[in-house]
């Protein structure tokens, strides 16, 4: 029997997959999979801080959900041996909240802001002093008798999540001493990505089915590990309780995720523009009224990876769909597009 899985909604798990995901986060550079090039250089940069005796300077870290800026604000603070305080922007939305935290952490401790895009104008003016100078000042009463209080804080190093770096203002983007780009992981990283959580997990999982899962993941760890807990579940009740290649080619189908990693929604939109559209180019509000879908959900969840994967392009006429779309859908270009005198 199919079920619906919603590919990007695996950060809305129940309970039991969040701690899921806590175990199945690495804890320490060396085992951590993928982006060896950042890894690297924030291992010479926390070793050097650690030599120092001092904080680290801030550190950015932006690109899509799922790959890992979480992950990587922990192992940073585990591997400076201090303490990490974790919040979002959109939580932050009095001074005073951003006040009560900053107040709390030790020396050298890192105070990790997811959608740091998201906090609001006057809490990001406080917290350019507190990177800059360590210091806050804090307004006290209203009115005649307000004044002003100024508050040290211990050096510390604020490390900031954003999906969309664009969206952060020019003055904090350059209080960020250290900048990384998160790319998406390739489907060899992945597949070692699967087997690592698999142990973890404790169920038997082979190569070849790791290789199945990963080619299907989206180039997203976060999702690798969802996909790989649905297929347990199939292996269990389906199955021996061993993920080999049938039961994981068995669930991926039922979960109606075929091997490029499109859900039902990414092949819905590929054929509307096609059979209705002739291939494009079209504009997004047509295709979201096609489709009965909200134009911005389908600019910014579906899009990307269509784009990405070389299905979709964007022309200033419109949406049009490339060659690779055809092939994969099984459908003739000539026939779909026909000729104009025809």
């Amino acid at each position: 029997m199919e079920e619906d899985f919603d590919i990007r909604a695996s950060r809305q798990g129940n309970d039991r997959d969040k701690d899921f995901e806590k175990a199945l986060r690495p804890s320490e550079f060396d085992s951590f999979s993928g982006q060896e090039k950042i890894i690297e250089n924030l291992r010479v940069f926390v070793t050097a801080a650690k030599m120092r005796g001092e904080s680290l300077d801030h550190v950015l870290l932006h690109g899509p959900p799922g790959l890992g800026k979480t992950t990587l604000s922990q192992i940073v603070a585990n591997e400076l041996g201090v303490g990490i305080k974790i919040t979002s922007g959109p939580v932050l939305d009095k001074p005073g909240d951003l006040a009560g935290i900053l107040t709390s952490l030790e020396e050298n401790d890192v105070l990790f802001i997811d959608e740091i895009h998201r906090l609001s104008p006057v809490v990001e003016e406080y917290l350019y002093s507190a990177m800059e100078d360590f210091r806050i000042d804090i307004m006290i009463d209203k009115g005649p008798g307000a004044r002003s209080v100024q508050l040290s804080l211990s050096p510390f190093t604020l490390i900031g999540a954003t999906t969309r770096s664009g969206l952060l203002t020019s003055p904090l983007r350059a209080r960020f001493g250290i900048n990384f780009h998160l790319e998406y992981y390739d489907h060899e990283v992945l597949e070692r990505i699967v087997l690592r959580s698999a142990r973890l997990l404790d169920v038997k999982c082979t190569g070849e089915a790791a290789r199945e899962i990963a080619l299907r993941s989206r180039g997203t760890p976060r999702i690798a590990n969802a996909l790989l807990r649905r297929v347990r579940d199939f292996a269990m009740v389906k199955g021996s309780g061993v993920i080999d290649p049938e039961i994981a080619r068995y669930a991926l189908e039922a979960l109606n995720i075929d091997r490029y990693g499109l859900d039902e929604i990414d092949n819905k939109i590929l054929t509307t523009i096609i059979t209705k559209f002739k291939g494009g180019p079209v504009g997004l509000t047509t295709i979201a009224t096609a489709l009965g879908e909200d134009p911005g959900t389908i600019e910014e969840v579906y899009e990307p990876f269509l784009i990405k994967e070389g299905f979709l392009k964007r022309t200033p006429r419109g949406r049009e769909v490339t060659e690779l779309a055809y092939i994969h859908l099984g459908h003739d270009r000539d026939l779909t597009t026909g000729s104009l005198f025809a």
